[in-house]
């Protein structure tokens, strides 16, 4: 009798410590799995899960040409596309629907994401659109006094990038300085109002030469709504800090740069420098002032950038300079996972 009971005993034993078993493989596996999956939610994201929009509302005669000739050629390479907004005209603002078709496109046009769009346009504000999308705003500025001289010599000599094209001016071979002395209206300081409203936007006041308000809009919109703005003059550094910060888009942009002729792909014929006599009467103009000080502003932020990203001058960057640590509580979910093991 004790045999036939110590035999079912040690039946039941066995029958429970295998059922004990498979509930701990089970919750283990269950365990392992969820841990699989919040790892892929929290960690870092590969290339194809990137699906950012760049917005480089490029200011003529600033550099744009040579940036996006290296955007062009790495798209295929680097998986993204490249986008031109091109308008009627040549127009750099954009009517009231236009805006809101544009931003409902590049907001819904998912198949050519990761995504850069260029064009002369000015800055547009797609918070207040209508839709979710919040691109990241790239831009560069130049001297403004050197960018209208490079405009007025391309009008009339053109440029080594597509030299058989006829410009506006062709034949006339009036030189800046001669301009300025019988006030001619290619070289009205007013023309130099360029770059402010480019930031400043689509409102009507941004387009006046002049407007106090612009400027300040202008330099608002820079600080909160741009992620970075070079200076011409130092392009090389500018390239730099977006293969850093971005290399989903410029990874192997910097020696691109260097290596095969970019950073010179567009030079204006004919330029010749400005007589201290001219600089003297453009420097009188309150809109050359307003320019000035806009350009000084990007200046400014662009170089404490480079300073904080790249304090050697050259090419070699600051590492990561944070973690995450002291995550609490150690156990979240409803799967009791440990984030301590959980790194990113």
């Amino acid at each position: 009798m004790r045999t036939v009971m110590w035999s079912k005993w040690a039946s039941n034993f066995v029958l429970l410590a295998v059922m004990a078993i498979i509930v701990l493989m089970v919750y283990w596996q269950h365990k392992l799995l969820s841990l699989e999956e919040q790892q892929k939610s929290i960690g870092p994201r590969d290339d194809s899960s990137d699906y950012s929009v760049i917005i480089y509302n490029r200011i003529p005669k600033t550099g744009s040409t040579s940036l996006m000739g290296i955007a062009y050629e790495l798209c295929s390479k680097n998986g993204f596309s490249v986008i031109h907004l091109n308008t009627t005209k040549n127009s750099h603002i954009l009517t009231p629907a236009d805006q809101i078709r544009f931003a409902q496109n590049i907001s819904g046009w998912m198949e050519r994401r990761p995504a850069i769009y260029h064009g002369h346009i000015g800055y547009i504000d797609l918070s207040a659109l209508g839709v979710s999308l919040r691109p990241i705003y790239i831009n560069v500025v130049r001297d403004p006094l050197e960018r209208l001289i490079s405009y007025y010599y391309f009008l009339r000599f053109g440029d080594n990038f597509r030299p058989e094209v006829v410009r506006k001016r062709k034949g006339n071979k009036e030189t800046f300085d001669e301009c300025v002395i019988r006030q001619g209206p290619d070289c009205d300081p007013v023309n130099l109002w360029m770059q402010i409203p480019f930031f400043c936007g689509h409102h009507s006041a941004c387009w006046e030469p002049g407007n106090s308000w612009a400027l300040q809009q202008a330099k608002a919109n820079l600080a909160k709504s741009y992620f970075l703005v070079g200076v011409t003059d130092s392009m090389e550094d500018f390239v730099a800090l977006l293969e850093a910060s971005l290399p989903r888009f410029f990874r192997g942009a910097l020696q691109l740069f260097n290596s095969e002729g970019k950073s010179h792909l567009r030079k204006t014929y004919g330029k010749q420098p400005p007589s201290k006599e001219t600089l003297k009467t453009i420097h009188k103009s309150k809109v050359w002032q307003m320019e000035q000080d806009f350009y000084i502003f990007a200046k400014k932020n662009f170089n404490a950038i480079k300073k904080r990203a790249l304090p050697s001058g050259g090419s070699a960057f600051v590492p990561q300079q944070f973690r995450f640590e002291k995550i609490r509580p150690k156990y979240i979910n409803n799967n009791n996972i440990n984030t301590n093991t959980i790194s990113r």
